[in-house]
């Protein structure tokens, strides 16, 4: 399946741009796709937001099987893209697949989609590593041969999250008391701040 990916810096919080770099995302994998909504979207006098869409909709149906990919969708904040990406949501043609990356709901009819049985929603929880992958990454991965009770403790502290297992691991490496390291691992250690400061 192919794929086209729209980061977060790509989506702006101007429709014109926002049609532009979505159509620009899908010519990457179908370079025709799109073409007569381009040249209406950068028209002196461009058409009414639904009839652009409509037009863009009717090129889709030539796309093969894909996945649209829209980035850090929550930086969005403005209402017109949001309309926008609603009607296009709400008439995409079967074989396109859209998926959000967000750290919150878009604004979108999910109650809707969800209803319909349209909509797979991947939460937090989801992403989280279980006990066991946490033990079988720090273990097997890392090569840390740590306890079953420091394993639980870093999962726990961690909350599953594998960037956060990872900064703890990389800090162990070495360590002869891994387990007083791990009861004074959290978020305020070196490594972890370093992450979340660049990210």
């Amino acid at each position: 399946v192919r794929v086209a990916w729209l980061s977060r810096y790509e989506i702006d919080n101007d429709l014109t741009r926002f049609l532009t770099y979505l159509i620009a995302a899908l010519q990457s994998i179908e370079p025709k796709v799109g073409e007569t909504t381009l040249e209406a979207l950068q028209s002196t006098q461009p058409p009414p937001t639904d009839v652009l869409l409509t037009a863009l909709l009717n090129e889709l149906v030539t796309l093969n099987e894909a996945v649209l990919v829209l980035d850090d969708y929550h930086a969005i904040e403005f209402a017109p893209v949001d309309e926008s990406l609603t009607f296009l949501v709400d008439h995409l043609p079967p074989q396109l697949r859209l998926v959000i990356a967000s750290r919150e709901d878009p604004p979108l009819p999910l109650a809707r989609l969800r209803a319909r049985g349209q909509l797979i929603e991947l939460r937090a929880a989801d992403l989280r590593f279980t006990p066991y992958e946490a033990a079988d990454f720090l273990n097997e991965t890392m090569n840390l041969k740590l306890s079953a009770a420091d394993i639980a403790a870093l999962e726990s502290r961690t909350e599953g999250w594998i960037a956060g297992l990872q900064l703890a691991a990389l800090s162990m490496q070495g360590r002869q008391d891994t387990a007083g390291f791990i009861q004074a691992f959290t978020g305020s250690h070196r490594f972890v701040l370093d992450y979340l400061m660049e990210e």
